[in-house]
């Protein structure tokens, strides 16, 4: 039984922009505003993903624009001092880059972002090569399906499989991504793998269980 075929490759924007080494900060500045994004992925060769330019790695510029950093500072912020002296992509992005593949899960992207604590993620192949760039945005647009195809999908991948002959038929109602599962079912055991692969469907909020066992 296969979960919610739902992959970065589904989310990801393939219209990418993206920088060489060589960018000037003023052009990524430029950019950043110009397509409305936050970060861009820095490239070599034909599209090998070296590194990723972000708006925290711009601020250190500004951040000392007026100030002359004590030692303390000089000694615990040294890589953001640098940068407040950079002058291209090379020397200002964070590199290696935290990436993604096409065929990861939404949740381990959603993970990757949480504990890289990052907004976006290029999306590369297997050799390395920019393929698109997935963003928290895109990773919440699996909450706009239509409850009707939730509700669809939570049928045919789970409670026809798990329960193919219930004591009483399963309702299942999706309303604004809350799913409901009520009846009656012969074998009881099955009920908590029910709720654990209805919860992992792409696009559920929550589930609310009213499932219960012929023998209880």
């Amino acid at each position: 039984m296969e979960r919610s075929p739902h992959r970065v490759g589904d989310v990801m924007t393939r219209a990418v922009v993206a920088v060489g080494r060589e960018a000037r900060f003023k052009d990524i500045v430029a950019r950043m505003e110009q397509w409305q994004i936050s970060a861009l992925p820095v490239v070599e060769g034909d599209g090998r993903v070296i590194g990723v330019v972000s708006e925290a790695d711009l601020l250190p510029k500004e951040e000392f624009r007026d100030e002359d950093p004590d030692r303390r500072t000089q000694q615990n912020r040294l890589p953001d001092l640098a940068k407040a002296g950079a002058l291209t992509a090379e020397q200002l992005m964070s590199t290696p880059a935290v990436t993604v593949r096409a065929d990861a899960t939404l949740a381990e992207a959603a993970r990757i972002m949480a504990l890289r604590q990052v907004k976006r993620l290029p999306v590369v192949t297997a050799e390395g090569l920019l393929d698109g760039v997935v963003s928290r945005g895109d990773l919440l647009k699996v909450f706009l399906r239509p409850d009707q195809d939730l509700a669809d999908e939570i049928r045919r991948d789970v409670v026809d499989p798990l329960f193919p002959a219930p004591v009483e038929p399963v309702h299942i109602t999706v309303t604004d991504g809350v799913a409901t599962l009520t009846g009656r079912v012969a074998d009881g055991s099955r009920i908590p793998l029910a709720v654990r692969l209805v919860r992992g469907v792409e696009g559920v909020v929550r589930v609310d269980c009213r499932l219960t066992a012929a023998d209880t």
